[in-house]
Parts: structure tokens; C-alpha cells; sequence
């Protein structure tokens, strides 16, 4: 909670001082008349003075913004307009004592209820139906008990004040109506909130109430000293304490907004209060065997009824809150074994539960753990609410397809856990598998779901923490298989993932130590065989194990995340090396310089950002740079392709690199803004032999001529192959026919083959 802020201490000013020394002058004057008779016309004038200066006090308290203050002090002004009419009662009228005309009870009243309308301003704090119950009964207990010892103090004197028709009849009302005031302003303070009033302002303004309605009680003792008035000192005392609340309010406002303070527990001590207080009045009066006996007990009876009703109510209460508790540690209960978004069981639960399994006998026990494929393309493209939404679908999906005696959690984002204890669990996962193939209505959106299944069967001797170790690394080996598949633990598994994770620990440090380094495989024009560019390929020497081939850390980065900054890396590398080349080789040098970029680069949302700074850094233009992926990197849409097309759109060429491998779509070549086709090695081995692969690459190069794509041929390893793509139509190749990958500093010697050359006369 914020700290109120502090407001500043107390300092006497001119109008406090004003304030003070007229309440000690009227006090000693009025002390002075009880024993003997003294002009009135001083105790009038002091009036004069008090009211101006309490009215202008909270009216500077108003133009801080605070419009309670403007009832406040529009309220003293009238009741000061009322003294000096009760001053003219008094000298023209000849009304002596505490009896006033009816204008004057008129103008005291209207003062009076507009100091009420600013304290019904403030607002009040919100509550339930039973705290309104219960605040509605200490309201009343509090009214009850007031009236009460006004009526004990008025009574003595009320026969008389009657038989003086309208003007003991005015008096009693306008007692009756300060001592509202003074209820109103106290439970203003004790039972609500105070709004943008400081509480200790709110204090002092129920003080200022308090004084005027008990002074005005009293009126019957001086009945006998008609030269008297208790507005001599009541006026100048509650004047004082009005001056006092608006200085706080001014000081508070300008400190900083006051922060209201909670209702505390020790306010319910007030209706005890009330009984106590209730309880003693009518002893004292059955003591005294006063005339109002009879009224005091059934005042004290009522009080005494209302406290034994709210305290029924504040049972009733505690007992709801008590149920309310029970349900909420109920609902915390669940939520500490329950996965909040799906309902599931959590990760805790399962582990018990499989420890339980465990303990009964290994026998006929699995753990399988099911992760959706792409699921993060589908969170950065359609959304977190659609991605939710999936996730509970598929929640269900899973838990309609288990027997009843298995168990689904989930672990965490995209990460399902069964454990299976009978039957056959192969054909329970392939259940599962197909039943989310089926599309699925999620948030909107028409989604179809593929998942990786890692399966390990338990052993004697096992704990929940291996058997879910070994499900995970099952699962990872099927995601490394491709989509939607599923895969049982193997021991080997254990020492594949092991070098994988030393390898991309290496491989982490050679990134940081140049262990890595580039070749480029040039690709030629043919027939001719010259150079056109050149395609970049990340090699890397081992201190210890000497070379290792990409097909060996290329898929631990995959895994590991690492591709993404060793892509990075090559980027770079590949931008700043064709830019020497420009420099050095002029019109000689490769016109474009092609790095493969992983769909996992192609997933983080801002890699065009990421490419753009590179060709700004470097200086390379656009055009030079041929950005290529694979057709299964941008075959699902997404983020991918949105990244792809923002590369596009820099100028940078695009290559579809695997065409025809994976899964092919002439959709795909509509939606991805490709502008070269590399054919893929599988189906120029076989070119020479004619058959499907013939029939193919003829197609394709029919296909890039119709689109305008630029085809490239891969993997060409011979002459004979050579002459068959320029027979079919391509005029570009790469392969080892031509050359092999080459440092840079070799590219600029590179020359044609004999072969192409021969291939160039024919």
C-alpha cells in the first residue's frame, strides 16, 4: 500500500491565533456572567468577528478543488447571518434566554443543512449487502444513544420551553438538528471513507459538530441568566475548530493527495460503547429517580436490540467469510495440482502418481510426453487467445482418447504427459495421433494439429524423474524424425543426446574462438561453366576432433537453438567477404552470394530487420545477397513467410532450395516470393537414365520458365549430366562436375572444366 503522503506539522498562523484568542475571550466572558450579570452586546460582537474568520478559512479550503468545503463554509456564513439575527431578537425583539424568532431558527437551520449536504458529499466506501446491514445498525445504535442523552438533558425543561409555543419549539428543533449534524459527522468519520477529505480534517469537523450540539444542549441550565447566550461561546469555540479542520485540509492538499485509511476492527467497540453508555444513563436516573425513567430503559432496551442484531449479523458474516475461506483454500488447492489453463493435472501430480504406479510394480508402466509441432508459429501469427484456445482443445482431445485408469498432465506450454499403466500403448498414442490430425475449431480459426510422441516403458528400479527423462528424450528424437512422429526409448538415444549436448557446447565456444570458418561452392553458367556466384558453407575444425561435417552439428544447433546465432554468424560473414570481392575483383566478382537460412531463423519475428542491418553494416547492395531456405521452412505460412516476404522487399533475392523433396506445392510458389529454383541433387542423379526424375527436371524447368524463376541445377557430378540440363533447358549449375567448395581467397582462380568448355564449343 502507498505511504499517505506527509503532511506538514502545525504552525500557528494569524487566523489560528485569531481563532483561539476569541474562543479564550468569549469563554472567560461567558465564566464572568454565570456569577454575574454582564452586557451582552460584547458576547455579540465577538460573534461578529468569529464567523468572517471561519468562513473565510474554508473558503480557501474550497478553491483547493475540495467542494465539501464550499457547503462547509457557505453553512457558517448562515449561521453567522443567524446570530446577528438572534442579536436583533434579542435587542429589538426583547425575546431574552435562548429563545429566538422563527426567521432566526430559519437561517440557523439552513446553515445547518448545508453544512449537512457537504458531509453527505464525501464519498463513502463501497460494501456488501450485509456490511450495509451492519453499518445501517450502528448508525442507529449511535442516533438512538444521542437522542437519548439529548432527550435526558432537555426534558427538564421542555414543559417550559413548550409553554413558550414557537420559540421553545424552534429551540428544541435546532438542538435536535446540530445533534444530528454531530451524529452524521461522526459517522462520516467512523464508519466510511473519506474520499479526497484528510481524515484528521474530517475529525476536527465532527468536533465542530459535537461542540455545537452539546453546547446548544446545555441551553436549559442557563435558562435563569436571560443575558446569556451559549452562542457567546459556542460560536467562537466551533469557529476555532472549523478554522483548525480547513488549515489541515489546506496543509494535506498541498502535501500531496491523502490517501484514504482502511475501516479498522477496533470501530466495532462503538456499539458496546453505545450499551455501556446507555446502561450507565439509566442507572443514574433509576438512582435519581429522574422523570424520564421510563424513556431511558426503552431507549437503553432498543440500543441494547440493535447491538444483539448486529452482533447476530457479524456472526452470519463470519460464518460466510469462514465458507468463503474453505472455498478458497479449496480452489488454492486445486490450483497448486491443476494447471490453470487446461484444468489438468500439473506436473507435481503426475509425478506422484507415477511414483505410486511405480510402487505397485514397473510392470505394464509407461510415460509418454506429446509436444505440438510449430505450435510457436502459431502463438506469433494467430495469437496467445488462439494458441490458448488450442491448447485446451487438444487437452480434451488427448484426455476423450485414454482409458480410465491412465493419467494426462500438463507440463508446461505446448508439453503433454501421459502415464499409461495397461494395454496396448503404441495403439493408445496412435489413437491420440489421429484424433489430432483432425482439424480443429480454435478461437476462430481452422487449425490442423501435428504432435512429436516420445514413449518410455518403465523398468525396475525406476523413478518418476527418469521415466519422464527418458520420454523427453524420445520425444526430441522424433521431433529430429520430422513431424507427427512417434518414437519408444532406446539406450542409444541417451548417448546420441549426450553428444549432441557436448557437441553444442563446443560449438557454443567456437563461435566465440574462430573455430568456424566459410567455403564457397561456386555456382556456374552453363553451358559454359563460368562463374555466377558462389553458395556459403559453414565448415568447422574440432582443436580435438579435428573436422566435424555440417551434417553432424548443423542438426545439435537445430536443437539447441544455436542455429540462430550461427546463422547470424555466416550472414555476416558471407556479406562482408562478398563486399572484399566487389572491392578487389571488380566486375569479376560473384554477382550473387547465397547463405541457407534455417526455418528456426525464419520463425524469430524481425529477421528482415535483423538482414537489413547486415547489408547497411557491411555496405553490400541488396541485390548481391540471395537469401535461401527450404521449401518446409515457408510451406506453412506464418511468420516464416511473413519474414521471407520482408526480405523480399529489400531487394535481396530469395532461393527455394529442395524443391519437389518435401511437401511440394505449386501453391507454394505462388505465396513465397521465390526468384530461384534449386533442383534437388535426388533427381539429377538419374537425369541420364530418363524415367521420373527425366520427366521431372523437365518439368520444373518448363514451370521456372513460365513463372520467370531462375532454375538452378544441384549435384551435378558429371559431363553427361551437364549436357542433358542444357538439353532440357537450364542455364545454371552447381555441383562437384564444376568445383568443390573453395576457400575464399581460391574463388577469384576459379576456371571452367574442360568438359563445359568442350560442352560450350559443341
Amino acid at each position: 500500500m502507498t505511504d499517505p503522503p506527509v503532511v506538514p506539522p502545525w504552525r500557528l498562523t494569524r487566523t489560528l491565533a485569531v481563532a483561539g484568542g476569541l474562543v479564550l475571550v468569549g469563554a472567560l466572558w461567558f465564566c464572568v456572567g454565570l456569577t454575574h450579570r454582564t452586557p451582552p452586546v460584547f458576547g455579540w460582537l465577538l460573534l461578529a468577528v468569529a464567523v468572517p474568520v471561519a468562513t473565510a478559512t474554508s473558503w480557501r479550503a474550497a478553491a483547493e478543488g475540495r467542494t465539501m468545503w464550499r457547503y462547509v463554509s457557505a453553512g457558517i456564513l448562515l449561521i453567522g447571518v443567524a446570530a446577528v439575527s438572534n442579536a436583533y431578537d434579542y435587542f429589538v425583539g426583547k425575546l431574552e434566554g435562548q429563545h429566538i424568532s422563527g426567521r432566526t431558527a430559519g437561517i440557523y437551520i439552513a446553515g445547518l443543512l448545508a453544512m449537512l449536504v457537504g458531509l453527505m458529499r464525501i464519498p463513502g466506501a463501497r460494501r456488501s449487502r450485509i456490511e450495509w446491514l451492519r453499518f445501517g445498525l450502528d448508525i442507529a445504535t449511535v442516533i438512538v444513544t444521542v437522542l437519548t442523552f439529548c432527550w435526558h438533558l432537555v426534558y427538564p425543561r421542555w414543559h417550559s420551553w413548550l409553554s413558550d409555543s414557537v420559540a421553545g419549539a424552534i429551540t428544541i428543533l435546532i438542538v435536535v438538528a446540530a445533534g444530528f449534524i454531530c451524529v452524521f459527522a461522526f459517522i462520516k468519520v467512523a464508519f466510511t471513507g473519506t474520499g479526497l477529505i484528510d481524515r484528521r480534517a474530517l475529525h476536527l469537523l465532527a468536533l465542530t459538530g459535537a461542540v455545537g450540539a452539546g453546547g446548544g444542549s446545555l441551553a436549559p441550565l442557563i435558562a435563569d441568566k436571560p443575558y446569556l447566550n451559549t452562542a457567546h461561546v459556542l460560536l467562537p469555540t466551533t469557529s476555532m475548530f472549523l478554522c483548525f479542520a480547513a488549515d489541515r485540509q489546506l496543509r494535506a492538499t498541498r502535501a500531496g493527495r491523502p490517501v484514504p485509511r482502511p475501516i479498522t476492527r477496533r470501530l466495532s467497540v462503538m456499539p458496546y460503547a453505545a450499551v455501556l453508555a446507555t446502561g450507565g444513563l439509566l442507572l443514574f436516573s433509576a438512582m435519581t429517580h429522574t422523570a424520564d425513567l421510563v424513556a431511558i430503559a426503552a431507549a437503553s432496551v432498543i440500543v441494547t436490540v440493535l447491538v444483539a442484531g448486529r452482533q447476530m449479523v457479524a456472526l452470519r458474516d463470519n460464518k460466510l467469510l469462514l465458507d468463503d475461506l474453505d472455498a478458497r483454500q479449496q480452489e488454492l488447492a486445486h490450483q497448486a495440482a491443476h494447471d490453470v489453463l487446461t484444468g489438468l493435472p500439473n506436473r507435481a501430480v503426475l509425478v506422484r502418481e507415477i511414483t505410486a504406479a511405480l510402487a505397485a510394480g514397473p510392470a505394464g508402466v509407461s510415460v509418454a510426453l506429446i509436444d505440438l509441432d510449430d505450435f510457436k508459429s502459431i502463438n506469433d501469427d494467430l495469437g496467445h487467445a488462439v494458441g490458448d484456445a488450442l491448447l485446451i482443445s487438444v487437452a480434451d482431445r488427448i484426455a476423450a482418447q485414454l482409458p480410465a485408469d491412465a493419467t494426462v498432465a500438463r507440463l508446461g506450454g505446448d508439453e503433454y504427459a501421459l502415464l499409461l499403466r495397461d494395454g496396448d500403448h503404441v495403439a493408445i498414442l496412435d489413437a491420440i495421433a489421429a484424433r489430432l490430425r483432425l482439424p480443429v475449431r480454435a478461437a476462430g480459426h481452422e487449425l490442423v494439429v501435428e504432435a512429436s510422441f516420445g514413449l518410455a516403458p518403465a523398468r525396475p528400479g525406476d523413478t518418476a524423474d527418469e521415466l519422464l527423462r527418458r520420454a523427453d528424450v524420445a520425444m526430441y528424437e522424433a521431433k529430429g524424425q520430422g513431424k507427427g512422429r512417434q518414437v519408444a526409448y532406446t539406450a542409444a538415444m541417451d548417448q546420441r543426446t549426450a553428444e549432441q549436448s557436448r557437441l553444442a557446447a563446443d560449438l557454443r565456444i567456437a563461435l566465440d574462438t574462430e573455430q568456424l570458418y566459410l567455403l564457397y561452392q561456386p555456382i556456374v553458367a552453363i553451358p559454359s561453366g563460368e562463374l555466377y556466384g558462389v553458395e556459403a558453407l559453414v565448415r568447422w575444425t574440432h582443436p580435438e576432433r579435428g573436422p566435424v561435417g555440417p551434417a553432424v552439428f548443423i542438426p545439435a544447433a537445430e536443437r539447441t537453438g544455436l542455429i540462430v546465432p550461427l546463422g547470424a554468424w555466416i550472414l555476416q560473414e558471407a556479406c562482408e567477404q562478398a563486399v572484399r570481392w566487389l572491392e578487389e575483383l571488380g566486375d569479376a566478382a560473384p554477382r550473387t552470394v547465397t547463405v541457407n537460412v534455417s526455418a528456426r531463423q525464419l520463425r524469430e519475428a524481425g529477421f528482415a530487420g535483423e538482414v537489413e542491418a547486415v547489408l547497411r553494416r557491411t555496405g553490400l547492395p541488396a541485390y548481391v545477397l540471395t537469401v535461401e531456405v527450404t521449401e518446409t521452412a515457408v510451406f506453412d505460412g506464418g511468420t516464416a513467410l511473413t519474414e521471407l516476404h520482408a526480405i523480399a522487399a529489400l531487394g535481396v533475392n530469395i532461393a527455394l532450395d529442395d524443391f519437389g523433396t518435401g511437401h511440394s506445392s505449386l501453391g507454394l510458389l505462388r505465396t513465397c516470393p521465390a526468384d530461384i529454383l534449386k533442383v534437388d541433387k535426388s533427381f539429377v542423379d538419374d537425369i541420364t537414365e530418363g524415367g521420373q526424375n527425366a520427366v521431372v527436371v523437365a518439368a520444373l524447368i518448363g514451370i521456372c520458365d513460365g513463372l520467370q524463376l531462375r532454375a538452378v541445377a544441384e549435384g551435378v557430378e558429371t559431363a553427361e549430366q551437364a549436357a542433358e540440363l542444357v538439353r532440357l533447358g537450364y542455364r545454371y549449375a552447381q555441383g562437384y562436375h564444376y568445383a568443390r567448395p573453395l576457400p575464399a581467397g581460391q574463388v577469384a582462380a576459379y576456371r571452367p572444366p574442360d568438359a563445359a568448355v568442350r560442352l560450350t564449343a559443341a
